[in-house]
């Protein structure tokens, strides 16, 4: 089979998503992370009547015409508790941020341009009409469409849909995503590993990524290398109504490498399994029923590459966010000299310095084996090489992926 381009086979991962997933309700406290279902319009008003944006006094513009002017104080105005009044010809009322405007008044004068002298206070300057008053619907209006539906909602937009008046939105539900690692050779953190073994490592990153791109991971624990462990945990994967099986190690063609074949019998449509990619060329993609199947390497830096690169955008996906196709690099500058590339494009793992042009210098590792994850910790982003890229010199542009925006 031809090695697939990356872009085609995030293409073609998307394109195997038949539809997002439903929504439901959720209260406005636990929706940060998730993705709106529907497009969000305001209840109310913000701010719902004329406010003063200082503490001062409300006054009206035109008695200041012969500042300095001398004004009664006729009563108060605080957040929670508007004066009832109405303000007359040389009359003031004490505001404070947030409160409500005084009938007749068109201006604030803050407390530091005046002085007060019991009843009465001394504007000292004419202040301009609208000065430090926040108009009504300043921010925004009772039925305009604040949030389109497929944001991802973060702390802003959170924020902008409760003081709308949303005590709970209309969200996608998590994505439900299978995790299941296979291998003979691999034990549990904390458990006895024997002289042949390796603690597995992958199920954990894999499970944090699906956790930060808006997922539920579901563990299904390690598959042993025969057919009957791995029918076993494919069902299980069925069972939990997984919207996504990631299944990690054994996507190869080596006599041990079963989970192709496993998935096969279980009635898979394989879309492709080899990806003109470094590291993670063995990844396989298929449709399980209406399981979604991401067969990534089991090698664990190729895990983590692939993670980014295919299974975040799947889950962007369910969720109809519009961002699951998008680029995720970003232009640097190369901190060494690069030999030309080969037939793969290349995910080299790199730190970022600050650079010239206010663009990031990334340098590579000199070793960039898929196993060792101390470099991938040490890492700042991975650096992409295209493939038959040739060479290239230091403080030439290329491009990035930051590592903190996935793991």
């Amino acid at each position: 089979m031809v090695l697939l381009p990356v872009e085609e086979a995030l293409r073609r991962v998307l394109a195997g998503v038949a539809q997002p997933v439903e929504a439901e309700m959720v209260d406005i406290a636990a929706c940060a992370g998730r993705t709106l279902a529907e497009a969000v319009a305001a209840l109310r008003t913000q701010p719902p009547f004329a406010a003063s944006a200082m503490d001062g006094y409300a006054v009206r513009a035109a008695d200041l015409a012969s500042a300095p002017a001398r004004l009664r104080v006729i009563g108060r105005s605080v957040a929670g508790a508007r004066f009832g009044g109405a303000l007359g010809p040389m009359q003031a009322v004490r505001i404070f941020t947030g409160a409500p405007m005084p009938a007749g008044a068109d201006t604030v004068v803050i407390q530091e341009d005046a002085e007060a002298a019991g009843d009465q206070v001394v504007i000292r300057a004419a202040v301009p009409a609208g000065k430090n008053v926040r108009a009504g619907g300043l921010d925004f209006t009772k039925g305009s469409v604040l949030l389109a539906e497929g944001h991802h909602l973060d702390a802003r937009t959170v924020a902008l849909a409760a003081a709308a008046g949303h005590g709970r939105l209309p969200v996608r539900r998590k994505p439900r995503v299978a995790v299941l690692a296979t291998g003979d050779e691999l034990v549990r953190p904390g458990e006895a590993v024997g002289p042949d073994q390796i603690v597995a490592s992958n199920p954990f990153a894999v499970a944090a990524i699906i956790t930060r791109a808006g997922g539920e991971p579901v563990d299904l624990g390690i598959a042993r290398d025969t057919p009957e462990a791995l029918d076993h945990a494919i069902g299980q994967a069925r069972a939990a109504d997984a919207d996504i099986l990631v299944t990690l190690g054994g996507a190869s063609v080596g006599e041990a490498d079963l989970i192709q074949a496993a998935l096969a019998r279980h009635g898979m449509t394989l879309e492709f399994w080899k990806v003109a990619l470094r590291p993670g060329k063995p990844l396989i993609h298929g449709r399980l029923g209406d399981m979604l199947i991401l067969g990534l390497p089991g090698n664990p830096v190729s895990a983590v590459v692939c993670g980014i690169l295919f299974v975040v955008p799947a889950i962007r996906a369910l969720v109809s966010d519009p961002r699951a196709g998008d680029d995720p690099t970003e232009p640097a500058l190369l901190g060494i000299d690069l030999p030309a590339n080969d037939l793969r494009q290349d995910y080299m793992r790199a730190t970022l310095a600050t650079g010239p042009e206010g663009l990031p210098v990334a340098t590579p590792f000199a070793v960039q084996d898929s196993s060792m994850l101390g470099i991938l910790a040490r890492s700042d982003a991975l650096l992409v090489r295209p493939p038959h890229a040739p060479a290239a010199r230091a403080r030439e542009r290329c491009r990035i992926v930051r590592l903190d925006r996935f793991v």
